[in-house]
């Protein structure tokens, strides 16, 4: 299956101040979620953003694009298990949002977990590899599998690109090419 934009949003996981540094690759992680983040402003669409236990971890990281997002704090791991978030997207759902990219960290832990959870919620689940991190690769590869093995679509930032374009030689496809170059 393929990202549809009109049926799409974007959900950036607990990148934090006191997280992102004992990640694997943390600039990665925080170029290629500001690329998806810029993709979604430029398509107008909803932008999540959740911040696990702020208190403990920090907030979300400065370099990190937070103008046009709604930001939740959490304590559960996923986000479906936390009652705002849960409130949210099932109202993003019965408004025909039933896709979701998702990016951050740590892959093993609240990503996998969300991703899980929104899939068995009846949302399409596209998690973009090189947009998560973990602490320790193996746990990304081990969390990827166990994504995949659940239904959740393993792609890459130019694939969600691509595919939220749709096609070339549109105003949008302009903006969201010029993302990758």
């Amino acid at each position: 299956m393929l990202i549809e934009a009109a049926r799409a949003c974007l959900l950036v996981v607990d990148v934090q101040e006191r997280l992102l540094p004992v990640m694997q690759q943390p600039e990665r992680v925080v170029a290629n979620c500001n690329v998806l983040i810029k993709a979604a402003e430029a398509l107008d669409l909803p932008i999540i953003q959740s911040q696990q236990y702020p208190k403990g971890l920090g907030p979300t990281v400065a370099a990190l694009d937070t103008r046009n997002a709604m930001i939740f704090d959490k304590l559960a791991f996923s986000v479906w298990q936390d009652d705002p978030l849960r409130a949210h997207f099932s109202i993003m759902q019965k408004s025909g949002f039933s896709q979701v990219i998702i990016g951050g960290i740590e892959a093993h832990v609240c990503v996998l977990q969300s991703a899980i959870d929104l899939k068995q919620a009846g949302f399409d689940v596209f998690v973009v590899a090189n947009a998560i991190s973990s602490r320790a690769q193996d746990s990304v590869d081990l969390a990827l599998e166990r994504m995949r093995f659940a239904g959740v679509e393993a792609i890459n930032v130019e694939m969600a690109i691509f595919e939220l374009a749709g096609k070339a030689g549109t105003p949008e496809f302009k903006a969201l090419s010029a993302l990758i170059k």
